[in-house]
């Protein structure tokens, strides 16, 4: 009997690896080269929701846990660097023309007259780039132990997820003193110094960027191709028989949903850095039914696929709402009538049952002539 090896379960499989040199090369090579400061820019910007995507075929592709409510993750990421950012901005120097200069003018214009406790954190850089990823995390542990510990799943999870993306939309528009309310916070100048508002910034940003995201893949293919992996797999297929074998099957979604809100998190801090602003419309019901929409198009059982996904979405987003601004939900919700009914796989389903066969196939080989014994008779 043969025994596995490690080659039997490889990190990455050859067409994955080719996969993720093409997504690498079309972001990093591609994209940069073909596309003025201002498209690339917004491609950037693309890209940070391909974050929050990525989490889902985690969370939703491999664990089978529907979560409606990402952009609270992908908020709360940006609004961290956004209260650094903001801290920056509003220096005494910066505020010297407010009743209370050295906070922020939203704080000021609504009589706060001394920086909130939970604010200054943010004054320190290492302590903003920890609380980016541990304030979302942390906020996705205490729901998932309270949901997951509970049995609570399915449907129900799903509606919870949005109801909570709901509260917190209200929560940060009603306390406009100290979140900057509908208008968010905006007016971001610098970070540490160097001032992100430049077409140059904007580009190293964008880098930074794609750079953060092919490390999220790769954390993601780990995660996907270790016993972890197997085991989310099982659940989402037989979560009974999985628990029955002894496994903390609560604990391994809460891993699950934790990991995916860290990609959104980190997202959203990207996106306050390209875009300057982070606003309660990215945190709501809405942004986050779009970004699971992303994710089916892209295929919910693929990381490389969620990606193209986000970008093919957002790129129709934009030629449909520059042409057509009043039809672009109808044909959101078109796009993923046909992704459910037509090729529910995704874009990756379609790669993988079309394409990659034919690119696999082997050419058939010439039929050489039989060779005689010398001296026998030809037939």
């Amino acid at each position: 009997m043969k025994l596995p090896t490690l080659n039997d379960n490889p990190f990455m499989k050859p067409m994955e690896w080719v996969s993720l040199l093409l997504l690498a090369g079309l972001i990093l090579v591609v994209l940069p080269v073909a596309l003025d400061s201002f498209r690339l820019n917004l491609v950037g910007k693309y890209l940070t929701y391909a974050f929050v995507a990525l989490g889902l075929v985690i969370c939703w592709g491999y664990c089978g846990i529907l979560s409606l409510g990402q952009g609270v993750f992908f908020g709360l990421g940006g609004y961290c660097m956004a209260m650094y950012l903001k801290l920056e901005a509003s220096s005494v120097e910066n505020t010297r023309i407010q009743s209370t200069p050295g906070i922020p003018d939203f704080m000021d214009w609504n009589q706060v007259t001394a920086l909130p406790w939970f604010w200054k954190p943010f004054h320190s850089l290492p302590l903003t780039l920890i609380a980016v990823v541990a304030v979302p995390t942390l906020f996705a542990f205490v729901i998932g132990a309270a949901m997951f510990k509970r049995r609570v799943g399915g449907t129900y999870f799903a509606i919870i997820t949005q109801a909570i993306a709901a509260i917190l939309t209200i929560l940060i528009v009603g306390q406009q003193g100290y979140t900057g309310g509908i208008n968010g916070i905006t007016d971001l100048r610098t970070l540490n110094g160097w001032d992100i508002r430049t077409d140059a910034a904007k580009t190293i940003l964008y880098f930074v960027n794609g750079g953060l995201l092919i490390a999220c893949i790769l954390v993601a293919q780990a995660v996907k191709r270790s016993k972890l992996g197997r085991i989310l797999v099982a659940m989402r297929d037989k979560e009974d028989r999985v628990r029955f074998s002894g496994y903390a099957v609560a604990s391994f979604k809460i891993f699950a949903f934790c990991l995916a809100a860290a990609f959104a998190a980190v997202g959203g801090a990207m996106f306050t850095l390209q875009v300057g602003f982070m606003s309660p419309s990215f945190v709501g019901i809405v942004p986050s039914i779009e970004m699971v929409i992303y994710t089916a198009v892209g295929g919910r059982l693929s990381l490389f696929g969620a990606v193209y996904g986000t970008l093919l979405v957002n790129w129709a987003k934009t030629s449909f709402s520059e042409s057509f601004p009043e039809l672009w939900l109808f044909g959101l919700g078109a796009l993923f009538i046909a992704v459910v009914l037509a090729f529910p796989n995704g874009l990756a389903g379609i790669w993988r049952q079309h394409v990659e066969p034919r690119l696999s196939r082997k050419p058939k080989s010439p039929a050489l002539p039989a060779v005689l014994p010398h001296g026998a008779p030809a037939e």
